[in-house]
């Protein structure tokens, strides 16, 4: 068991208070590392600290040039070290080896995006009138707070930091409690970069501690927080204690659309792939499926067919499925299989604990498909975050938009169909901020903007939209 330290300013640190908490292995319940609760006192050292360097003359004359040289190097950190900080992410997180592997991959390439854009942001020149130039600046907009989700520690982590360091601000980053060890092997390789001390800190501790401290503190100037709504909620009130721009995302029930013209087998295989990825802990996760009633008891049976070949195991066992992070969110989804009883569900497959000699202490879920439910149901409208979906039929088109678009979630939609015409035209219709026709997460593209539509949040993360969340637009006119 290893004692972890949080870095600020440049220095490995223990928490004022000398307070920490364990983080486990959610395969086998084992203690994998202390880690330091820290507090409102650490997170003032932190925001300090990264307000001192981004008003510091080095770093305001920081080259672009060079904030991307750096953040390609840690590009290059992550994948040489890929073997060692995808065994961390699998073993805090319980996700398979390979996907763990994939993780550390994403994370390089969005250091490696954002290098490229560091020395490309760009204002404008606006016509006035005669004898004024009037011109725009995107400027960094200061110190920016990161409050991770412990799905994807690593990768999201990354996306929002590298994007925050290219266009010139400082960062005070909170991993999740229960998935610190790859930030902190991040802060790790910035350390043994050339980057200015303070311009990355890393808390770690509670949310309701230190990730409250942050989202009410007056001297950030900006929070990106991805996690639940109803948290979601309480990081925007206290942003706006001291009107603080936000960019949320939090979550969806998003589904997969399949029509009769579809390549069934091709949509057989996205629509289990993604409700199992990282045991369906995953706001993107196809949660719902919609088909058409003419192909629906045929598409089920081999939906069920193939949930029923997923493979479950810890982590390191590198299989298909692995266990359900804590014993918290394992009970809530065995309280969603209980409503779901009660509203008359029929499950198809799964709906039990998944017991394995050996690790009778982890929390495996089976891959779960149910029928059955009315569509505004509870089970069909909250996101229960495990591999469960629920299954419903239209006959026309616009049914399908209208059950895409009967929740309060917009996140991912999948729309599957040989049809060219109709494809364009759903679309168009569906209230959701990505839609992929024919695939599902289309590799998970940095390059592409993602983001929600309703409770799913606001702002988009990833590709050349992300840059705007860290940048504040400036107006000049010169009169000559």
């Amino acid at each position: 068991m290893k004692k972890q330290q949080m870095y600020v300013n440049g220095k490995w640190l223990d928490s004022l208070t000398g307070e920490r908490f364990e983080t486990k292995n959610p395969a086998t319940g084992e203690i994998l590392a202390e880690v330091p609760r820290g507090k409102k006192e650490d997170v003032d050292a932190a925001v300090q600290a990264a307000r001192t360097r981004f008003e510091s003359e080095e770093w305001q004359l920081f080259p672009p040039i060079e904030r991307g040289r750096i953040l390609h190097k840690v590009a290059c950190a992550l994948r040489a070290d890929i073997e060692e900080i995808a065994l961390l992410e699998t073993l805090d997180t319980g996700k398979p080896l390979t996907q763990a592997r994939k993780d550390v991959e994403a994370s390089a390439l969005y250091f490696e995006y954002y290098a490229g854009m560091a020395d490309k942001i760009f204002g404008e020149t606006i016509p006035v009138q005669p004898g004024i130039l009037d011109y725009t600046l995107r400027e960094p907009i200061g110190v920016t707070a990161h409050i991770i989700p412990w799905n994807y520690p690593l990768q999201i982590i990354s996306r929002s930091t590298a994007a925050a360091i290219a266009t010139g601000n400082t960062v005070v980053a909170k991993p999740a409690e229960d998935t610190p060890l790859t930030a902190i092997k991040l802060a790790e390789i910035f350390d043994q970069t050339d980057l200015p001390k303070g311009v990355f800190n890393l808390v770690t501790g509670y949310g309701f501690e230190a990730g409250s401290a942050i989202s009410e503190h007056p001297d950030v100037d900006h929070i990106t927080f991805t996690g639940s709504v109803q948290t979601g909620s309480a990081v925007m009130m206290g942003a706006a204690k001291n009107v603080k721009p936000v960019t949320l995302e939090l979550g969806g029930k998003s589904p997969n659309i399949v029509f009769d013209d579809c390549d069934q087998e091709e949509a057989v295989d996205w629509v289990v792939r993604s409700i199992i990825q990282n045991a369906g802990q995953t706001c993107s996760a196809g949660s719902r499926l919609l088909v058409q009633q003419t192909i629906k008891q045929e598409f089920l049976e081999k939906v069920v067919e193939k949930m029923k070949t997923i493979q479950i195991g810890k982590g390191l066992d590198d299989l298909d499925l692995g266990p359900i992070l804590n014993e918290k969110q394992f009970t809530r989804i065995f309280e969603f299989m209980g409503v779901a009883k009660k509203e008359g569900a029929t499950f198809l497959t799964g709906g039990e604990r998944q017991k394995t000699v050996g690790l009778e202490d982890g929390y495996f879920f089976q891959p779960t498909v149910i029928d059955g439910l009315s569509p505004d149901s509870y089970v069909a409208q909250e996101e229960i975050f495990g591999p469960v979906v629920t299954a419903f039929s239209f006959e026309t088109e616009q049914q399908a938009i209208d059950l895409a678009n009967g929740t309060d979630y917009g996140l991912v939609t999948g729309v599957w169909t040989k049809d060219g015409a109709r494809a364009h035209r759903v679309a168009s219709k569906i209230r959701a901020g990505q839609v992929f026709i024919n695939n599902y997460g289309a590799g998970g593209g940095v390059q592409m903007p993602f983001g929600g539509y309703k409770k799913s949040g606001f702002g988009r993360e990833k590709g050349l939209e992300a840059l705007r969340n860290y940048t504040i637009l400036k107006n000049v006119a010169l009169k000559y």
